[in-house]
C-alpha cells in the first residue's frame, strides 16, 4: 500500500503598489474586493502597499485561480540524498481531467531506476518511442519504458509488457559516453550525435548503434581542440537547413581560439568550419537559429538569429563581418620536387589568394662544421594575390582599391584604358596568376625570392579568401583550383 504525506497548498498573487517620486497621487486606481474602482486620496504612510490575492484580478466574482496550484510537503525529519546515477518518476498530469499528479512521488512503491555508478553521473535523458535513452558520462544506454526484455539461451530478446515503468536497462555497445557536456546533444530523426570529450570523440547514435564520425577525417583535429578546451563548452545543434550536424567548440581560456564546424551525413565527413560562436542552436519548420555566445561579436545581444536569408548579407554573423575562406593543398606527383609556377581557378570574380607555402625542407646544419649549433627549417613562400578587380591599376598609377567609389556599383571612368591586373587575370573564364617568390635565401640556393618563378616543394598548402571591395555581402561560388608546375632542376 502506497503511503500517505500530508501536502499543504497555496495559491496567491503578491499586488504591489509602489509610490517612486515622493509625492501624494490624487487617486489610486485599483478594483480591490470592495469594488471600488478608486480609494481616492491616501495618507502619506499608504503610498506603498501590497495585498495578497487568489484571483487575477481582485473583486467578488472576478477570474481566479484554479489550476498550477504550488505544494510543499510537511515532513518532521527531511532528508535528501543526491544519487548521480539513479532515476524516479512521478505521478502524470491529465490534460482531459486537470489532474496534476507531477508532484506525487509514491514511498511505497519501487519507483526507483539506476545505472551502473562506475560509468559515471547520468548527463542526459532522452526519451524516444517508448524508451529512455540515458546519457551517463562514460556509457549510453537504454531503459525500457513499461516493458521488459526476456532473453533466450542463445542471446535474442523478446519484449513483453512488465509492472515496472522503468523497466530494464540495456546498455549500448562501446565504451564511449557524453562525458559532462550534455549541450554537445543534438537529434535528426533517428539519428542522435554528441560528443565525448574524455575520449577525444565526437558520436552518433543510430540504428546501427554507437558510430565514432570524429573518425572520418578528424582524428587530430578534436584530439587537439578537446585536449586545450578545459572546462570550456561543447555547443550541439541540427542545421535543419543543410541537414547537418554542427558544433561548436568553446575553450573555459578565452585566448585559445574557438571551432564551429559541421558534420555532413551525405559525403560522411566534417565540410565546413564557421565563424560564428553560438550560444544554443535549434531547427524550427525549416529554419535555423542560433543565438550569440559571450564574445560573439560586437552586435552580440544573445539574441535570436536566423541563418541562411538570401536578402541578408553573406558571410555576416550578429552583425559582424566576415571573410569566407578555403585552404587546400596541391601535391600532384607526391614522389616528384617541383617548382609550382602559376595558380589558377573557376568560379566567381572576388577571391584573393592569402598564402601559398609549400613544405618545410628539415631541420640541418648551416655550419660547415656540422656541429649543430644553429639548424634552419625552411620553406617557400609567395607575396599575396589580388582579386581580379581588387588589383586593377591603369599607366597612371591609379589603382582600384584606392577609387572612393566601387567601380563594379558605379562607373570605371577613374581607371584610364589600357587595365592592368596585379593579381588575377581573366582568361577564358578562368582567373589566373602567377606565383611571385618573396621567400629568403636559403643555405645553398643561388637563385631564391623574386629573382626566380614559382616555389620549390613537394607540395603546397594554399589558403584563397574572399575579397571585402568586391560586391560585399554577395554570392561567391569556387568550383575548381589548380595550379601548373615543372620538376624542379634540383
Amino acid at each position: 500500500m502506497a503511503a500517505t504525506v500530508e501536502v499543504k497548498f497555496f495559491n496567491s498573487f503578491i499586488l504591489r503598489k509602489t509610490a517612486t517620486d515622493g509625492t501624494q497621487p490624487s487617486a489610486v486606481g485599483w478594483n480591490g474586493s470592495r469594488g471600488d474602482r478608486t480609494l481616492g486620496a491616501l495618507p502619506q504612510n499608504m503610498h506603498n502597499w501590497a495585498v495578497e490575492e487568489a484571483r487575477i484580478r481582485g473583486g467578488y466574482n472576478n477570474t481566479y485561480v484554479g489550476q498550477g496550484v504550488k505544494a510543499y510537503l510537511v515532513e518532521d525529519n527531511p532528508k535528501a540524498s543526491t544519487r548521480i546515477n539513479s532515476m524516479i518518476y512521478s505521478g502524470v498530469f491529465n490534460a482531459r481531467t486537470g489532474v496534476n499528479d507531477t508532484n506525487v512521488f509514491s514511498v511505497g512503491e519501487d519507483i526507483i531506476k539506476s545505472v551502473d555508478p562506475a560509468n559515471g553521473s547520468i548527463q542526459k535523458l532522452y526519451a524516444e518511442d517508448t524508451n529512455l535513452i540515458i546519457f551517463q558520462e562514460k556509457k549510453v544506454s537504454r531503459a525500457l519504458i513499461d516493458k521488459d526484455a526476456i532473453y533466450s539461451a542463445e542471446g535474442n530478446s523478446t519484449v513483453t509488457s512488465g509492472p515496472n515503468v522503468i523497466g530494464q536497462v540495456q546498455a549500448y555497445v562501446g565504451n564511449f559516453g557524453i562525458s559532462k557536456n550534455p549541450e554537445s546533444f543534438a537529434v535528426y530523426g533517428r539519428r542522435k550525435y554528441f560528443t565525448d570529450k574524455d575520449r577525444n570523440a565526437v558520436m552518433r547514435l543510430s540504428q546501427d548503434g554507437l558510430t565514432e564520425i570524429s573518425n572520418y577525417g578528424m582524428i587530430d583535429f578534436f584530439r587537439d581542440q578537446f585536449g586545450t578546451m578545459g572546462n570550456g563548452k561543447l555547443t550541439g545543434g541540427w542545421d535543419i537547413y543543410n541537414k547537418q550536424y554542427v558544433l561548436s567548440i568553446q575553450p573555459e581560456e578565452s585566448s585559445v581560439p574557438y571551432k564551429t564546424l559541421s558534420f555532413d551525413e551525405n559525403i560522411q565527413g566534417w565540410t565546413s568550419l564557421y565563424t560564428y560562436k553560438p550560444g544554443m542552436m535549434l531547427s524550427l519548420k525549416n529554419k535555423f537559429y542560433t543565438t550569440g555566445a559571450s564574445s560573439a561579436g560586437a552586435n552580440d545581444t544573445a539574441s535570436l538569429y536566423q541563418h541562411y536569408i538570401s536578402t541578408k548579407p553573406r558571410c555576416q554573423f550578429y552583425g559582424v563581418d566576415n571573410d569566407a575562406s578555403i585552404e587546400f593543398i596541391f601535391n600532384p606527383d607526391v614522389s616528384v620536387s617541383k617548382v609550382f609556377k602559376t595558380i589558377n581557378y573557376e568560379g566567381s570574380n572576388g577571391w584573393e589568394v592569402n598564402s601559398f607555402v609549400s613544405d618545410l625542407t628539415g631541420i640541418g646544419s648551416v655550419n660547415t662544421d656540422f656541429d649543430g649549433s644553429s639548424v634552419t627549417n625552411t620553406q617557400d613562400t609567395i607575396t599575396s594575390i589580388y582579386s581580379y578587380n581588387e588589383g586593377a591599376y591603369d599607366n597612371y598609377g591609379n589603382q582600384y582599391a584606392n577609387l572612393s567609389t566601387n567601380p563594379i556599383t558605379a562607373n570605371t571612368t577613374s581607371l584610364t584604358p589600357p587595365i592592368n591586373r596585379a593579381g588575377f587575370d581573366r582568361k577564358e573564364n578562368k582567373y589566373m596568376a602567377n606565383l611571385v617568390n618573396n621567400s629568403t635565401a636559403a643555405p645553398g640556393e643561388v637563385i631564391w625570392g623574386n629573382k626566380m618563378t614559382g616555389i620549390k616543394g613537394y607540395y603546397a598548402t594554399v589558403k584563397i579568401s574572399t575579397d571585402t571591395l568586391t560586391d560585399p555581402g554577395g554570392m561567391k561560388e569556387l568550383f575548381a583550383a589548380s595550379t601548373d608546375y615543372v620538376e624542379s632542376s634540383y
